[in-house]
């Protein structure tokens, strides 16, 4: 998978994408990622990405001809075409679900704001998919980006050490319940013991247990996960 990021602050971006399983997946090339800052796309010589709002108010907007440019000839020169993303707390809001469907892209584009935002004339002549990470307001896009970055890169074949994991993860492929407690090496810690049907070596008594404990946890935790019954999960919003 391709993934091209852009940004004001690309060094923001580069810290996260160079640690752990993102750097690995990047290093046996299962997912390449590019990094492009608007600024080399003015025309002035202080480079100037921002301008006063027009009608008045606080802070600053991103202009639209550096965006706009940098997008189209980035986008331009795909081999294929991706899906571009905003990500902006105007957006539908990310799920599971959602995630699953832009990992089967071949490639995305993902735009970061910051500032006030992007000047409208961006989104009506760029079209991209507006997603938002939550009802919360940040300092600017590429955290949100990151977030998006790394729910997507480990749904992609290979990324994770064992593809189990993001299957049996909550809220992956359809599961809509929390995941149940995992235990590992001491098996006593301050008084704390792993529970005795983890160390049986009875596969169904345990996969038995895990059911319980997801549910218990779903049932305490997100009720609203569950339907009337208590026992069985609510469709995944897929809007």
């Amino acid at each position: 998978m391709r993934l091209d990021l852009f940004t004001l602050f690309p060094e923001i971006l580069s810290g996260y994408l160079g640690q752990s399983i993102l750097a690995k997946a990047i290093e046996r090339k299962l997912v390449e990622v590019h990094l492009h800052d608007f600024r080399r796309w003015t025309k002035d010589k202080h480079q100037s990405v921002d301008d006063r709002p027009f009608g008045g108010g606080p802070g600053m907007v991103i202009k639209v001809e550096p965006v706009v440019e940098c997008v189209e000839a980035v986008c331009n020169a795909l081999p294929a075409s991706g899906r571009l993303i905003l990500l902006t707390p105007q957006g539908r809001r990310l799920t599971q679900p959602i995630v699953e469907e832009l990992a089967a892209e071949s490639s995305l584009q993902l735009l970061c704001g910051r500032y006030e935002g992007f000047d409208q004339r961006v989104t009506e002549i760029l079209q991209p998919d507006e997603i938002s990470i939550g009802d919360y307001v940040l300092g600017g896009g590429e955290v949100a980006a990151m977030v998006l970055v790394d729910a997507v890169a480990r749904l992609v074949p290979g990324v994770l050490g064992d593809q189990r994991s993001c299957v049996e993860d909550s809220f992956s492929q359809g599961n809509r319940l929390l995941e149940f407690a995992q235990y590992t090496r001491p098996r006593e810690y301050r008084g704390y013991q792993v529970p005795e049907v983890l160390l049986s070596g009875n596969h169904e008594a345990i996969s038995k247990w895990r059911r319980e404990q997801t549910l218990e946890r779903t049932r305490d935790r997100r009720a609203d996960l569950l339907d009337g019954s208590g026992d069985s999960p609510v469709e995944p919003d897929r809007s």
